[in-house]
């Protein structure tokens, strides 16, 4: 049985007996049935063939294995007061997790369906678009468990959160589907991470959906690490939809994993709101990640911000598409895009695609892309004052991207991005501006 087969059958043998919304369920898996998984001729697939990392023979499930605080330290904040939200293999943990749920409701969506079922209710499917990629169907079909999050009105979570997704003591490959709520109210505010970690050599392939919800006057803060091993797969769909004068930022750090691909979707529905949207990719060695974002100005007087930053070696492959929709009555919109590329070698290779869309004749919007090579003269410079090859090399890259780096407003992450990128140039130097 081919893997869509069996998720169709594990559908209709009840994968998601006990949890709601049955009906839409039913309606996203007849569109998955009907579509199967997207193909190259897909013209949002173009760039990126999902047949290598489909051919493995997955499970759809696997018993919780056992985890230690120990083992998940170097993956978390653990110098910052922090929420903490720990999946072990799709199940939640209670034993790794901390939560202190005093200015928010902070659990997981079937726990949600006792402590906020109005709200589940009200929010759950309703950023996704009508006609979604079929992976975001599959996601709504099949997923059962994740992190549901909801900041009232006036309301400010003090403390980060952070939702990790490890997968541990698989008995052969898993595909996983992950599915996050967060609803931030009225003049709330609150800062997010989060990461999925393998502590396997099996194949994970991860179809994962958030969904947030920014009402007006909040301030949301989203962080995304990716840095998995080379056996893992992760499709991340992101839906973002704003209201007024709020302002969201989701920053995405690539870093590790076989094959990545963000999909990432605002939708601007209140006047005089911003959306951020910044990303780092640092990698190597047959390894791909794909950027794929929607900036729709839905009403007039917004801001959208957009910075990718990629830095590709040996046979790495980028991808990156970027959109913005600018609507007929969105006037005096400004939305500004850039993708910029460093590639290190002949056969690393990115393919670009920024575009724009506009109705309105009163707006300021740009786009633009570079790819290039590291600078001989700037590089000279630094062998000139001393600097080893690999030192100057490394703080050249990391000048490069540091203009996405800078933005991040928690310190610990900072400091622990630093560390990461340091690893993967392959220097054991202190990298911070």
């Amino acid at each position: 049985m081919n893997l869509k087969d069996k998720l169709i059958q594990a559908y209709k043998d009840g994968a998601t007996q006990g949890l709601s919304f049955e009906s839409e369920r039913s309606k996203h898996i007849q569109r998955f049935d009907e579509l199967g998984f997207p193909t190259i001729k897909d013209e949002e697939w173009k760039y990126t063939n999902l047949l290598p990392v489909l051919k493995s023979d997955y499970q759809l499930s696997e018993d919780e294995s056992e985890v230690t605080a120990l083992s998940i330290k170097e993956y978390i904040l653990t110098d910052t007061d922090t929420h903490l939200m720990v999946f072990v293999n799709g199940e939640y943990s209670e034993e790794l997790s901390s939560i202190d749920d005093k200015q928010a409701t902070i659990c997981t969506l079937s726990e949600a369906q006792l402590k906020a079922p109005e709200i589940l209710k009200h929010y759950w499917g309703s950023c996704i678009s009508k006609t979604p990629d079929t992976l975001v169907s599959l996601n709504t079909a099949l997923s059962k468990e994740g992190a549901f999050i909801h900041v009232p009105k006036n309301k400010v979570a003090e403390k980060p959160i952070q939702i990790i997704y490890i997968t541990n003591g698989v008995s052969s490959d898993l595909f996983l589907q992950s599915r996050n709520l967060i609803v931030v109210e009225e003049n709330a505010q609150v800062q997010i991470t989060e990461r999925h970690q393998n502590f396997d050599g099996k194949e994970v392939f991860t179809n994962a959906l958030t969904e947030i919800h920014a009402a007006d006057y909040s301030v949301v803060d989203f962080y995304k690490i990716q840095n998995d091993n080379r056996s893992c797969s992760l499709i991340d769909n992101t839906w973002v939809k704003q209201g007024k004068n709020c302002n969201c930022t989701v920053d995405t750090f690539s870093f590790g994993g076989k094959f990545i691909r963000n999909n990432l979707s605002f939708l601007l529905e209140g006047e005089h709101s911003e959306s951020n949207m910044r990303g780092i990719t640092l990698i190597g060695k047959n390894q791909l990640v794909d950027h794929h974002t929607m900036v729709d100005h839905a009403v007039p007087n917004c801001l959208s911000n957009e910075m990718y930053k990629g830095i590709f070696d040996d046979n790495a492959k980028g991808i990156f598409n970027g959109k913005v929709m600018v609507r007929p009555n969105a006037q005096k919109t400004n939305a500004f895009q850039s993708n910029n590329n460093l590639l290190l070698t002949d056969s690393a290779s990115i393919d670009t695609k920024p575009q724009l869309e506009i109705y309105a004749d009163d707006v300021a919007c740009s786009h633009g892309c570079t790819i290039g090579q590291l600078d001989d003269e700037a590089l000279f410079y630094l062998r000139s004052r001393g600097i080893p090859f690999k030192e100057a090399q490394a703080m050249l890259m990391y000048a490069f991207a540091n203009d996405v780096l800078s933005n991040v407003k928690i310190p610990e992450l900072k400091e622990k991005l630093n560390r990461i990128i340091a690893e993967k140039l392959g220097v054991d130097i202190s990298l911070e501006i």
